[in-house]
């Protein structure tokens, strides 16, 4: 990854981390896979960079809802 992917990346990461202390304590846990979604996020955007990473969150993001698939699910 170059510095912009890298740059871009830290900065899409910041939502993510606010979500994950801030936000996500005050909610009861209701995310059906492993690793949980925040966690898919971040390691999809760090192994993937931004573009991929987003695309496959977003995937992810839209697979998880109460009639959806549930268990362990990793990021390719």
């Amino acid at each position: 990854m170059n510095h912009a992917s890298k740059l871009a990346v830290a900065i899409m990461l910041l939502p993510v981390y606010f979500y994950r202390a801030c936000i996500s304590p005050m909610l009861p846990p209701s995310c059906r896979y492993s690793p949980t979604c925040s966690q898919y996020a971040i390691e999809a955007l760090k192994k993937h960079g931004p573009l991929r990473g987003t695309m496959l969150t977003l995937k992810r993001l839209m697979r998880c809802h109460p009639w959806g698939g549930s268990g362990y699910d990793p990021v390719p």
